[in-house]
C-alpha cells in the first residue's frame, strides 16, 4: 500500500510537471521546425504546429531585423532594471529590517502594492504620470526618452519582489553579525559589504532573478510606456494581432535559455554551500 501511495505521488508530480513544461517544450522543439512555404518565409498561427522538417534558420535570423532590436533591447533593458532594482531593493530590505515592528508592517504593506496591483492600473498610471512630466519638461526644452521610460518603469515594478527575496533572508541573518563585524574594526560600510551582504546573498540572488524574470516578461507596462521603440513583448503582440505576419518562435527560446541556466547556476551553488555547511557540521561534531 506504501509502495502504490509512493508511486502515485510520483505519477502526480509527473503530470503536474508535464503540464507546467510541455508549452515550453513544444515552443523549444518547434522553433527548430522550418516555416518556409511557397510565398517564402511566413510565420503564422496557420502553420506553426504544423511540422514541415527541422532546420537552423529560424536562430540564424532570429537577430535580423526588427525582431533582433527588439530582443537586444529587452535584454539591456532587463539586465540594467534588475541590477538596479536588485541595489535599491536589498537596502531597502535592509532598511526595513531595522524598523520597528509596527512601521515596518506599515511599510511592508505598502510595498506590497505594486505586487498585488493590475499590470493595466501600473501601466496606464506609468503613461500618465510620464505625459505630465513630459509636459513640465517640455517648457525648458527638455524630454524623457524612450528608452529611459522603459528603465524606470521597470525598476519600479521590480523593486518589491527584490525586498520581498532579501527580506526572509534578513530575519534568518543574526543582528550580532553586524555589531560583530564593528567591533572587530569594521566601519559600518565594510561591516555591511564584508559580513551582512555575503550572509544574505542567496536572497539577494533571488531578487535578482525574480527582476530579471518579471522585466522579461512584462508586456502592458512596457506597451503602455513605449512610445517609439518595441520590446520584444510589445513586438511578439504587433506581429501577431490582427491577422499579421507572425514572429519566429526561436526568439522566446533565446529568452528562455539563459533563464533556466542561470536558475540552475544558482541553485546547484546554493546546494554546494549547504553540502559544504554540513560536511563542517559533521567535523565539528567528531572533535567533540
Amino acid at each position: 500500500m506504501k509502495k502504490l501511495g509512493r508511486s502515485l505521488k510520483y505519477v502526480y508530480l509527473g503530470f503536474m510537471l508535464l503540464f507546467l513544461y510541455l508549452p515550453i517544450i513544444y515552443l523549444i522543439v518547434f522553433s527548430f521546425n522550418d516555416f518556409t512555404t511557397g510565398s517564402g518565409r511566413r510565420i503564422s498561427y496557420s502553420n506553426l504546429g504544423k511540422w514541415n522538417g527541422c532546420t537552423l534558420a529560424n536562430y540564424g535570423t532570429v537577430f535580423s531585423g526588427d525582431a533582433g532590436s527588439s530582443l537586444l533591447l529587452t535584454l539591456e533593458i532587463a539586465l540594467v532594471s534588475s541590477v538596479i532594482a536588485t541595489v535599491i531593493g536589498t537596502a531597502a530590505a535592509i532598511g526595513i529590517n531595522s524598523m520597528r515592528k509596527r512601521p515596518r508592517n506599515v511599510v511592508v504593506n505598502v510595498s506590497q502594492l505594486p505586487m498585488v496591483n493590475p499590470d493595466l492600473v501600473t501601466g496606464i498610471t506609468f503613461m500618465m504620470l510620464f505625459a505630465f512630466v513630459n509636459g513640465l519638461l517640455s517648457k525648458i526644452g527638455f524630454q524623457i526618452s524612450d528608452f529611459a521610460k522603459l528603465l524606470i518603469a521597470h525598476i519600479s515594478f521590480s523593486i518589491p519582489y527584490v525586498i520581498f527575496s532579501v527580506l526572509p533572508r534578513l530575519k534568518q541573518s543574526s543582528d550580532l553579525l553586524y555589531e560583530a563585524a564593528l567591533d572587530l574594526g569594521c566601519s559600518p560600510i565594510q561591516a555591511l559589504l564584508k559580513a551582512v551582504i555575503p550572509d544574505i546573498m542567496p536572497g539577494i540572488s533571488s531578487g535578482f532573478i525574480m527582476a530579471l524574470t518579471m522585466s522579461l516578461d512584462d508586456f502592458v507596462v512596457s506597451y503602455f510606456v513605449a512610445d517609439r521603440i518595441q520590446p520584444l513583448s510589445v513586438y511578439i503582440y504587433s506581429n501577431t494581432a490582427h491577422g499579421a505576419k507572425g514572429v519566429n518562435p526561436a526568439l522566446a527560446t533565446i529568452i528562455f535559455i539563459p533563464l533556466v541556466s542561470m536558475l540552475l547556476i544558482v541553485n546547484l551553488r546554493r546546494l554546494a554551500k549547504e553540502r559544504e555547511y554540513e560536511i563542517q557540521n559533521k567535523k565539528v561534531k567528531m572533535k567533540k
